[in-house]
């Protein structure tokens, strides 16, 4: 097998890279302390045309596919994990659109989101039922050619952005779960104030909130009773983007925790002369190689799906893998920092904090080791 990058991976690893260094990275702690992402950094990322990566230059993309998207992510979430997760619920909503929307629905919906003039979401999760399909409460009433909207959902990305929203609501004639596409602020949406999260601060979650928002029958994503299958594929795609940026953690803590031993000294030598220290060095190394095969290896498969079912264990598997290591290198380059690494003041505090939250999206872990084992028990 043929690990090198072809010249257009390198230059969009090499463009994301040098782009988060120059201007994400040093507006890391203000992001951190705002729950913001700057409007400048927003616009780097459209004239670099990084909303679009994976999709068709038809439908404003970079047809770059998902394995330049994992690259970028990468890069993106070693600066900014909150970013990062803008980006990858930004594609998750993409990506539904792009495999179940009529061609009419992606010109329509996904031009200006791939330019990333609009930046989409993805709704599910509500307050009393979680991401449990079979109790969705959001209602979808037929009113002629149009369908009347209800409902609340819970810790939704990008809500406070204008741009096209996946809604799962159950029809009310068939008792059966649709997707819908509804434009964000249009009448009768409206959104809470953002939820207070440990980490991957700049990535801000909402409940939003639909009353009697009309939508054509158009709108609908996949056809009428189709929204667990748009679901579930949509899902398997976006755990590419949480790998991405649980690996973009990953390469951050490394990279601060080699950097702490060998600045740190003790009685006039680095703390990485230590044995202990470099025995957490070396498994700083090991466990980023792991990671990294991980998920650019999904993002390789993500372009060749021929199994939908095979592929969703593939992706349950790497998100599980990728971000259970990010928690792992988190707490082992605090460990090396000591009692420096509890201080705010240091990197490796939010990389912590970032850290821990990917085990729990996307789809708990536990559900993920149900998945596999679904799969595999067939």
């Amino acid at each position: 097998m043929d690990f090198a990058l072809t010249k257009e991976q390198g230059l969009i690893q090499k463009m994301a890279k040098e782009f988060a260094e120059k201007n994400i990275a040093p507006l890391e702690q203000q992001i951190d302390a705002d729950n913001h992402v700057p409007e400048e950094i927003m616009e780097g990322l459209r004239e670099l045309e990084l909303f679009g990566i994976p999709y068709a230059e038809a439908y404003g993309g970079a047809d770059g596919g998902y394995l330049q998207y994992v690259l970028a992510m990468e890069q993106i979430a070693k600066a900014s994990s909150g970013l990062a997760m803008i980006l990858s619920a930004h594609t998750l909503g993409l990506g539904a659109m792009n495999a179940f929307g009529t061609e009419e629905q992606k010109v329509k919906f996904m031009t200006k989101a791939c330019k990333g003039e609009e930046i989409a979401s993805f709704a599910f999760t509500e307050p009393g039922t979680g991401s449990d399909p079979k109790q969705i409460a959001s209602t979808a009433v037929k009113d002629g050619d149009f369908f009347i909207l209800n409902g609340t959902k819970r810790f939704i990305s990008n809500g406070s952005y204008p741009g096209p929203l996946v809604f799962f609501a159950r029809e009310q004639e068939t008792g059966q779960i649709t997707a819908f596409i509804v434009e964000k602020f249009c009448e009768g949406y409206s959104v809470s104030e953002p939820w207070n999260k440990m980490g991957m601060h700049g990535g801000v979650l909402l409940d939003i909130y639909l009353k009697d928002v009309r939508v054509p029958a158009e709108n609908i994503l996949g056809g009428s009773g189709m929204g667990y299958p748009v679901l579930q594929y949509g899902i398997s795609f976006g755990k590419v983007g949480v790998s991405a940026c649980a690996l973009g953690g990953v390469l951050a803590a490394m990279e601060e925790g080699i950097k702490y031993a060998q600045e740190k000294t003790h009685r006039d030598k680095p703390i990485a002369k230590f044995q202990a220290i470099q025995l957490k060095v070396a498994d700083l190394v090991m466990k980023y190689q792991i990671a990294q095969q991980a998920a650019y290896r999904l993002g390789w498969l993500a372009e060749r799906v021929k199994d939908p079912v095979k592929f969703a264990q593939e992706a349950a598997i790497t998100k599980t893998i990728v971000t259970e290591i990010a928690v792992d290198v988190a707490r082992i380059a605090v460990d090396i920092h000591g009692s420096y690494g509890l201080m705010n003041d240091y990197t490796v505090s939010r990389l912590w904090r970032d850290a821990i939250m990917g085990p729990q999206i996307e789809g708990v872990n536990d559900m993920q080791r149900l998945i596999i084992a679904g799969v595999a028990l067939k």
